[in-house]
């Protein structure tokens, strides 16, 4: 069985490794906070973990879609890196301003790589032909 589909833009490609990295920081710190987990804090710990293992998976499931022209699979990603945006801006300043930065290059990376107009037509469904540009006569 082959595919027809067309492949995937380089700037999507690299938004869509780049939400596949967050997704295994988020999955690498759900396992962290289990780790760490202590009598004291079991409910916070536990709640903290399933979070981050939800959301991690989520983005990664979301990452996979985008190499795969999935539609479905665009909002939810830029919804997380208009989140990231949100976390970068409360890191910054003092001893955790390196995360911030880095927090805040990767989502605007990710946000480039899918509004790039590359990675737009790609993703680009319409069925009815409603959207196609007429057609210019020579």
């Amino acid at each position: 069985m082959t595919d027809d589909r067309p492949a995937a833009p380089r700037p999507l490609l690299a938004a869509a490794l780049l939400a596949a990295l967050e997704s295994l920081a988020l999955l690498v710190s759900a396992v962290l906070e289990l780790v760490n987990v202590s009598g004291v804090r079991i409910t916070m710990g536990l709640t903290t973990a399933l979070f981050f293992l939800v959301y991690g998976a989520a983005l990664g499931l979301c990452a996979w879609g985008l190499t795969r022209l999935a539609l479905w699979s665009r909002a939810p990603v830029v919804l997380a890196q208009l989140i990231q945006l949100g976390v970068a801006w409360s890191f910054r300043g003092g001893e955790t301003t390196a995360v911030s930065v880095v927090l805040a290059v990767v989502a605007v990376a990710v946000l480039v790589g899918i509004f790039h107009p590359a990675s737009t037509a790609a993703l680009v469904d319409d069925p009815t032909g409603l959207t196609r540009q007429p057609e210019q006569p020579d």
